[in-house]
């Protein structure tokens, strides 16, 4: 049992979480935090990562909690961050494979940032066949007994594993590689243009080899 925030296109670290554990809480009651993965992912192009950030609309007052956080249109960050996808991933491998299914999105206009990202993972999980009970928090701090708080523990350009140390990044084939190498621990699209089928299998042997490497010591 785990909680975390909410989170667009999520990295693979956070994404090793939904897939180890049954039961996921989403925090809706928290403060909006700016410069994290809750309005942004962080994707590989030819010249390096890039990150995509969903503007949000700016309140008069300087806390907004995030189940009323709304997303500005005042400039065309849709079309954008799909433009930008393309250009990155139109030569992966499964890029077709999945284009029908995220393409949607940037043309859906929702109204509130908690609603994208929980469709967005919604559909993640479908794609993936993991069935975990995931739900909102009633309240701020009211975490569940015996649920690992995680909340702001994955955060962009962050260089190791954060999630208490049960994960390893596993390397796979990236389109950039030749000219890159391996950029570790980008948004779950990554993984999925680039490994398709296997995604899940990936993820879950960066789950294993920490415990692995423990049993050799």
């Amino acid at each position: 049992m785990v909680l975390l925030s909410t989170a667009y296109f999520p990295n693979i670290e956070y994404f090793s979480q939904i897939i180890s554990n049954r039961q996921i809480f989403i925090e809706q009651h928290e403060n909006f935090i700016k410069q994290t993965y809750r309005n942004r992912t962080i994707i590989l192009a030819a010249n390096g990562p890039v990150p995509l950030i969903i503007p949000v609309a700016k309140g008069r007052g300087l806390k907004v909690k995030i189940k009323d956080l709304k997303i500005s249109y005042d400039e065309d960050w849709q079309r954008n961050h799909w433009r930008t996808i393309f250009s990155a991933y139109g030569s992966s491998p499964f890029f077709e494979f999945y284009a029908d299914d995220f393409e949607p999105f940037f043309r859906k206009k929702y109204r509130f940032l908690l609603d994208l990202n929980t469709d967005i993972l919604n559909l993640l999980t479908e794609l993936l066949e993991i069935e975990p009970e995931i739900k909102q928090t009633e309240g701020f701090e009211q975490i569940p007994e015996g649920c690992l708080n995680l909340r702001e523990s994955f955060i962009p350009g962050q260089k190791e594993p954060a999630g208490e140390g049960n994960f390893t990044y596993i390397k796979y084939t990236q389109v950039f590689s030749d000219k890159l190498g391996f950029v570790p621990n980008l948004s779950i699209l990554d993984i999925l243009f680039n490994a398709g089928p296997e995604t899940y299998s990936l993820i879950e042997d960066g789950l294993r080899e920490p415990n692995s490497k423990d049993s050799g010591n």
